[in-house]
């Protein structure tokens, strides 16, 4: 029987969808790990419940919580997960991973050592391929740990491998449940709490000991629409936090919309296979700031 007495009670959140097989295999994958959640909340906006995690009772040493919520986002899933939670030590993993046996107790520990104001971020690797040309989006798999404070001209939180404090979410506020997965700005409600960490003086840990695999489910020809939803979603982040005082988001929007254009024009001189959704990716965030504009207005 797996036990977690050396651990603090810790819950962990996972958010799902629509994606019954990956949310059940992704449980599974937790449930095998040398440790394991004191409880885990799953809050699932899938259409139906789901027919096997809705009966699951746990164990004594993880308590199984499944809702199955009518509200749409996965800013407001996690909000819902972190309000329903129980324990100060909070762990949040998407739910198309796959997780390294030792992976829970490596986050767990990793927070406690960065204390309170600190949130850590783990490793995310790409899966197997699990259809032709299978991709797996936002992966990060640098091997050196990394401390990152103040202002920096990346995005280095990665929410789907992720441990905190409550206290993070108490004092610096929770997802911005306008962006993410959901919405009508589809991506960056990681990297808009990342920057808020950041600006308030919280700290971002990079711990590659805590290991992830990004699930590579997603056909190649998907790509051109994720990479749209993406662009979308961090112009309405750099949108959101764009002010004539500051220019720093402006800059970081200008740098990410030209990197992108002139990859595609790279591709183009040295004759190689046209990558179009770096043009999309950009079309994209540049819709997402309008977006994002007009609708403030609109509500201003």
């Amino acid at each position: 029987m797996k036990t977690n007495l050396i651990l603090p009670p810790t819950s962990l959140v996972i958010c799902s969808r629509n994606r019954p097989k990956l949310l059940s295999e992704t449980v599974a994958s937790i449930l095998r790990g040398k440790d394991v959640p004191t409880e885990m909340i799953i809050v699932d906006q899938s259409t139906e419940p789901h027919a096997e995690l809705s009966v699951m009772k746990g164990s004594p040493s993880c308590e199984i919580l499944y809702i199955h919520s009518k509200i749409v986002g996965v800013g407001a899933s996690r909000n819902f997960g972190i309000r329903s939670s129980r324990f100060e030590i909070l762990i949040f993993i998407d739910d198309d991973m796959f997780v390294e046996p030792d992976w829970f107790r490596n986050l767990v520990q990793a927070v406690i050592k960065a204390g309170p104001c600190s949130v850590v971020t783990g490793q995310v690797l790409t899966g197997e391929s699990e259809v032709p040309g299978g991709i797996a989006p936002s992966i990060k798999k640098d091997q050196q740990p990394a401390v990152y404070q103040g202002r920096i001209r990346k995005d280095v939180l990665y929410t789907g491998n992720m441990g905190a404090y409550r206290s993070v979410f108490d004092q610096v506020g929770v997802f911005d449940e306008r962006l993410g997965p959901g919405t009508s700005f589809p991506a960056a409600e990681d990297n808009d709490l990342g920057f808020r960490l950041l600006e308030q003086g919280y700290r971002i840990c990079y711990v590659p000991e805590a290991v992830v695999y990004h699930r590579a489910w997603r056909s190649e020809r998907e790509n051109l629409a994720l990479e749209w939803r993406y662009g979308v979603g961090r112009g309405a982040y750099y949108a959101k936090h764009m002010s004539w005082q500051d220019s720093y988001m402006f800059s970081r929007m200008v740098h990410d919309v030209k990197g992108s254009v002139m990859n595609f024009l790279g591709h183009i001189i040295y004759r190689r296979r046209l990558r179009f959704e770096y043009v999309v990716s950009a079309s994209g965030i540049l819709y997402g700031v309008i977006r994002w504009r007009v609708n403030q207005r609109r509500k201003s």
